[in-house]
């Protein structure tokens, strides 16, 4: 009985090695359906796109273009300032808050505009005297013409930015289309674009709310000015 005894408890030992490695192999197949698992989202990650030469394009001058009117805009208003507060002090406010709306939106595209390394338009320091001439010629002719120079400029404006979302979004559904990702940094510029947009064109219904359509002759005026926004508008895309 001693030696079935003792032949059993060295059985028992000599199984435990196989028992073990046998219950390890769930544990080591775990592991790797656990590795695949894990792997499967990243290789059915969408893919970036790249640019086309064209696409390339069309980005550098809108933020070329965009950052020439935006510098245009905080020096109409600079220069519009100082001789209409004069006779409209209760103006304040109102300059002071479109001016702050147009600094931030210079901001934004000199940031892009490093960020990128797009060239700035060639053409800073001719747009910079004649923005200067423009809101002070229009300053000094009273608050109805200032405000129509607001309006003319933002009537332009906004439609500009309204066709560079609308290009932006055909290059998104193109993408989307073909199963690319659309990426953080086009869909960044798109919602900046909106938003700086909309405050324009709120320039625009303050503009008219403040007498803009009162200014004579108003169509002459708006006129002049809106023809003179589309020369600089396609001078500053390609220069």
């Amino acid at each position: 009985m001693s030696a079935i005894r003792t032949s059993i408890s060295t059985t028992a030992r000599h199984c435990r090695p196989s028992q073990t490695a046998v219950l390890s192999l769930p544990t080591a197949a775990s592991r790797r359906l656990s590795s695949t698992s894990t792997q499967e989202p990243t290789s059915s990650k969408k893919k970036l796109k790249p640019l086309t030469e064209t696409q390339k394009e069309f980005l550098s001058s809108a933020l070329r273009v965009n950052q020439a009117g935006e510098l245009a805009a905080t020096l109409i208003y600079t220069a519009q300032t100082p001789p209409l507060l004069s006779r409209e002090p209760h103006l304040r406010p109102l300059m002071k808050h479109m001016y702050d709306q147009e600094a931030a939106h210079l901001s934004t595209f000199n940031t892009l505009i490093a960020k990128h390394r797009v060239r700035p338009t060639a053409l800073y320091p001719l747009w910079s005297v004649l923005s200067t001439g423009l809101g002070w010629s229009t300053a000094m002719l009273g608050k109805e013409a200032a405000m129509a120079c607001t309006e003319a400029v933002e009537t332009e404006i906004g439609g500009h930015y309204n066709a560079q979302i609308r290009t932006l979004l055909e290059m998104v559904s193109e993408w989307e289309a073909e199963g690319y990702d659309v990426g953080q940094e086009l869909t960044e510029l798109i919602s900046t674009l909106r938003r700086i947009r909309d405050e324009e064109l709120e320039h625009l219904d303050h503009a008219v709310e403040h007498d803009a359509h009162k200014a004579q002759p108003h169509w002459l005026l708006t006129g002049v000015i809106r023809a003179g926004c589309r020369g600089a508008i396609w001078v500053s895309e390609r220069v």
